[in-house]
């Protein structure tokens, strides 16, 4: 085992370390909540503000334009002799993978719903992300100052929509104009914030009189579900029974603690980050019921030797094992790859072994990020998150280990893109700071994709949305100083087949000397849907050579790339090589190949192929004047109402529509709307088109 020579400091040990994430749909005030968390813990003397464009941690220049957050930011705070490392998403759907993969290395996250709004599109999307990777979570009700601000609609929409065991933990005192703090349940408390000290000075009050029988209630209510989630605590549920005035304070924050820690509820707190009022609250709760690494246990992987599975602990002196979430490139520093260490000491000048690649790398230098501006470091530890630079082949998703432990953790998936363009060089001397731009911005990026049209040589960009793409260009033109002219978006269609289908190629070429031989037979049938394509041998008795068989995979696969109706991908489609022959001399892998690569074609043709187009999920708000115009809109979109919901004189409309239908809908639904209605958009799942449509696009 390796001796590190780098010991942790006293007031960062491992169980006072917090990795959390402030996850939110887009306007939600994420970006505000984490600005006002710097400001009190002493990280930032001047609280910025995202309408101004001066976030901290919004430091992009499309991000101070737009007054969005598009890539999730990390810094380190310190509170109540606690480390807190903090990573800020952003809340549309175009950037859902920076949502993903900071999930993916975060011990909890704080959701941060609208007072107004409850539950939106995108807060959906994110907590089912969180759902998927098991991270504990916290509620907080954001903007109670605003007009139309209900709490308690909140927390039943969580239920609602989520599915969440959703328990306040705290009462507002006051909402919209006069939200003046909040009354804590657990010591039953009064936090009145004062105005004119940017909320840093608070008074803790007794409840006023008028919430005195009503935080009563919340606080039997929030005992009772504590004493119910956790049947093997007998000692608490029958101090909850019997005698609830005898329970201390560390008592009950001990139940909270575990209930969290192992996802059983969600405590709900409020605020208003915009007025600076709950923030020291939701830090306090950070620190007490959020887990350290030691919490979240053992870290599974699988060993690459031997495909076992490996069990390690989150200790600094066992083995090194972390994950690269992300990519980025700094102007200053160049290629930045951020890790999260799971186990062991990360040093600078340390050799690792990229397992995903298996490639070796090295780091050259080691910093600890605040949003764009960094201080070097000697080494990380468990639980750290760090910028590495040196690191080559390193990309996200990738695991980094000590040489002697070859272990690899758990892949991250991520979306298929949905939309394309077409993108050229403005001049010859473009051409090659444009290669460096899509190389460097698809690394960063692993929804974006670069393609190449092989029918006319144009250059194709992919992404998750027209905002997506939009970015990327804007991202291009400045930091990368590239001029590009790039076509209208265009939807990213799929091809797959409908029925079953053979085919036998024989690919015999002779041209003097030595000449080209292969014979493939293929069985092709649909695969259950979203399964992706599988390609598998099934040869016996040496029909086709051991050694060619993988050239007959990579040519089968290849073929699917290009698809036979209009050339987009082939998928879903099961492919099993079944027979074929080959020749002593004129057999080569080469020729296998594109024997397979012509057999796949051939019988995809014969398997009545079909194109589908993406259908996005699409939430209109609306007033209830605008309703039967919006709703006709959609009908003409080829969408489908999927429900419909009245909440305080504004109409909630759920439908699917083609995303082909919905390219320049913001501007005709301010148009109907007079402005007031808005919406939101993510990918749902691919569907077949009718077939007018496929006869025109097959045209194009």
């Amino acid at each position: 085992m390796a001796q590190y020579t780098a010991k942790r400091s006293e007031k960062d040990c491992l169980e006072k370390v917090r990795n959390i994430g402030i996850m939110a749909h887009i306007d939600a005030g994420k970006t505000t909540v984490t600005e006002r968390i710097l400001y009190y813990a002493g990280k930032s003397h001047k609280i910025g503000e995202v309408h101004e464009g001066a976030a901290t941690m919004d430091f992009m220049e499309q991000e101070k334009e737009r007054g969005i957050t598009i890539q999730s930011a990390a810094t380190t705070v310190y509170w109540k002799e606690s480390k807190i490392n903090i990573i800020d998403t952003p809340g549309h759907v175009d950037f859902t993978v920076e949502v993903e993969r900071s999930l993916r290395v975060l011990d909890g996250s704080v959701a941060v719903f609208s007072a107004v709004d409850g539950v939106q599109p995108q807060s959906e999307t994110v907590w089912r992300q969180a759902e998927t990777y098991g991270v504990p979570r916290i509620a907080f009700i954001n903007k109670m100052d605003r007009v139309g601000a209900d709490y308690f609609m909140c927390i039943q929409s969580m239920k609602d929509k989520l599915g969440a065991n959703a328990i306040a933990v705290q009462c507002p005192i006051g909402s919209e104009g006069d939200f003046m703090g909040m009354v804590d349940l657990v010591s039953m408390k009064a936090y009145v914030f004062k105005d004119e000290a940017l909320g840093a000075e608070f008074d803790i009050e007794e409840i006023p009189a008028d919430l005195k029988d009503k935080c009563e209630e919340m606080r039997t209510a929030l005992l009772d579900e504590l004493a119910t989630m956790d049947e093997s605590n007998e000692e608490f549920m029958m101090k909850v029974l019997e005698a609830p005035e005898t329970l201390t304070e560390d008592e009950i924050h001990a139940v909270i603690r575990k209930g969290v820690c192992e996802n059983l509820f969600y405590p709900v707190l409020c605020g208003t980050a915009f007025k600076n009022k709950g923030v020291q609250p939701l830090l306090d709760v950070i620190v007490k019921w959020m887990p350290s690494p030691l919490d979240r246990g053992i870290i599974k992987g699988t060993n690459c030797d031997n495909e076992e599975e490996m069990a390690l602990e989150p200790k600094d002196d066992g083995p090194l094992a972390a994950l690269a979430f992300k990519v980025m490139t700094d102007p200053y520093v160049g290629r930045l790859t951020f890790v999260r260490v799971y186990s062991g000491t990360l040093e600078k000048g340390a050799s690792l072994l990229n397992t995903t690649k298996g490639k070796k790398e090295r780091i050259s230098r080691l910093l600890e990020m605040h949003a764009n501006s960094r201080t070097d470091k000697d080494a990380f530890f468990t639980g750290d998150i760090a910028a590495c630079i040196g690191l080559k082949n390193s990309a996200t998703g990738d695991t980094l280990c000590s040489d002697g432990t070859p272990l690899l953790l758990e892949k991250m998936e991520f979306p298929e893109p949905v939309i394309s363009m077409a993108i050229e060089p403005k001049s010859k001397g473009d051409r090659e700071k444009l290669s460096v731009a899509l190389g460097a911005l698809s690394e960063e990026d692993p929804t974006f994709r670069v393609s190449t049209n092989e029918e006319t040589g144009q250059t194709i960009i992919s992404g998750m949305g027209e905002l997506h793409l939009e970015v990327l260009k804007d991202r291009m033109l400045r930091e990368f100083k590239v001029e590009a002219n790039v076509g209208a978006p265009q939807v990213s269609y799929k091809e797959t087949i409908t029925t079953s289908s053979k085919d036998e190629t024989k690919y015999v070429k002779q041209s003097g000397g030595r000449g080209q031989y292969a014979h493939v037979v293929l069985e092709i049938s649909p695969n259950e849907k979203g399964k992706g394509n599988e390609v598998t041998s099934k040869i016996v008795g040496g029909v086709i050579p051991r050694e060619y068989i993988p050239a007959c995979i990579k040519g089968v696969e290849e073929g699917l790339n290009t698809g036979v109706l209009a050339g987009y991908n082939l998928v879903d489609v099961k492919v099993d090589i079944v027979f074929g022959s080959y020749h002593d001399v004129d057999s080569s892998e080469m020729a296998f190949k594109i024997c397979s690569s012509m057999s796949i074609r051939e019988g995809c043709r014969k398997a009545k192929p079909v194109i589908l187009e993406p259908i996005m999920k699409v939430v209109v708000t609306t007033p209830e004047d605008y309703v039967g115009d919006v709703m006709g809109d959609i009908n003409r979109r080829r969408g489908r109402i999927l429900n419909q919901e009245n909440v305080k004189g504004v109409v909630i409309i759920e439908c699917e529509v083609p995303l082909s239908e919905m390219f320049g809908y913001s501007t005709l639904l301010r148009s109907i709307t007079s402005g007031r209605a808005s919406y939101s958009m993510e990918p749902s799942h691919f569907e077949k088109v009718p077939a007018k449509i496929q006869e025109e696009i097959v045209k194009k």
